[in-house]
């Protein structure tokens, strides 16, 4: 297919002809839910609790309010950020696996955002919702190019859940001295830290993004979030202390939240060129400039208490079709995420006989 291409830096028109289905996608489906049901039936089996498929951990849950910014250049003023306001927003901070494993176990850290009280047309499955979900990882581009691959790698996390975790530990520490090797050349390598050879530095200190894009209006576009105050900044491949510390990064988190405030900006980066900016592919990295659309900050609070893992590692998911229309998930990673977190979302809520719903207010924050 031959895509169309714009002067540099003039963002493409979204074009329903641009997402391609990949073969036998409903298949893909059905077994990621499966997979991804495994690997939360083998922890619940073997706790008496069951949590996500991924992302099981949360090692930072903050109150935050997002600042739509002032004169934000015309192509970037879309949905949410048409126009200049102010939502709460929830952030859960995370690592990426299905089982809660030691932070010793070294992995690529997420962090998923619920902005509360957005306006707008919904999607069918969401309508009466008010919420805009964000979900990002600490690397510019997605582990597999396709929805098949993605299962793939899914299987291969399955079949590791819950398993030998100090062999996990040791893994884990060989992979990071072969990271620490590769970087030391200049390098680095996604795989080796999707492993379990992340740099064992402060999760506060990283930047997020989406990896795959969400439409943007007329446009589409992927997201970062980048720290910016000062404090934030200063946590930048910042040595954390692991050792014996099985919680590690959640200690870190609140002994600098109980300090400090913080402050985030919200970066968008639209496609110009589909040939070197695909929507199919996440595995490529996008090439036109990061516009910055709002700020969210954090003024200084306990960071992690066991009330706010009720609220909300319990009682919310997350889910980049927790949106409005105009920022709707592109392409087939994003198509397979649908049914898949849906469907963990209800295993949750039934094994652990908890409701999961989407927040209008967090008036109940303080309780916690």
């Amino acid at each position: 297919m031959d895509f169309p291409t714009r002067h540099l830096n003039q963002p493409l028109p979204y074009d329903p002809s641009y997402e391609i289905e990949e073969e036998d996608e409903a298949k893909t489906i059905a077994e990621l839910q499966e997979t991804m049901r495994g690997i939360a039936d083998t922890v619940h089996k073997d706790s008496g609790h069951a949590p996500r498929g991924v992302h099981a951990k949360s090692h930072g849950l903050l109150r935050g309010q997002l600042r739509v910014l002032d004169r934000i250049p015309p192509d970037y003023a879309q949905g949410l950020f048409a126009t200049a306001g102010e939502y709460p927003v929830v952030m859960r901070l995370s690592t990426t696996p299905g089982d809660r494993l030691d932070d010793k176990v070294s992995t690529p850290r997420g962090m998923a955002l619920k902005i509360i009280g957005v306006p707008g047309e919904r999607l069918a499955d969401g309508v009466g919702d008010t919420t805009q979900d964000i979900v990002m990882v600490n690397g510019p581009v997605f582990l597999a190019p396709t929805a098949k691959q993605f299962l793939g790698s899914a299987k291969l996390l399955a079949a590791t859940t819950d398993k030998v975790p100090a062999l996990k530990k040791a893994f884990s520490a060989a992979l990071q001295g072969a990271e620490k090797a590769i970087e030391a050349v200049g390098g680095e390598s996604a795989t080796l830290k999707s492993l379990g050879g992340h740099p064992e530095t402060h999760i506060l200190g990283e930047t997020f993004f989406t990896q795959v894009p969400v439409l943007f209006g007329r446009y589409m576009a992927k997201l970062s979030l980048v720290p910016v105050s000062p404090e934030l900044v200063a946590l930048k491949d910042s040595p954390v202390d692991l050792e014996h510390k099985p919680n590690g990064l959640r200690g870190a988190v609140v002994d600098f939240m109980s300090e400090h405030g913080a402050e985030w900006e919200l970066r968008a980066q639209l496609c110009t060129d589909l040939a070197t900016m695909p929507i199919e592919d996440p595995t490529v990295e996008w090439t036109s400039p990061w516009v910055a659309v709002a700020r969210i900050s954090a003024a200084p609070q306990a960071g992690w208490t066991h009330g706010l893992s009720q609220l909300v590692d319990e009682g919310m998911s997350f889910s980049p079709w927790h949106c409005v229309a105009a920022h709707r998930p592109l392409g087939s990673i994003m198509r397979v995420r649908r049914a898949v977190y849906a469907a963990s979302a209800r295993f949750r809520a039934e094994r652990n006989g908890m409701a999961i719903a989407e927040p209008f207010n967090l008036d109940h924050w303080r309780e916690h």
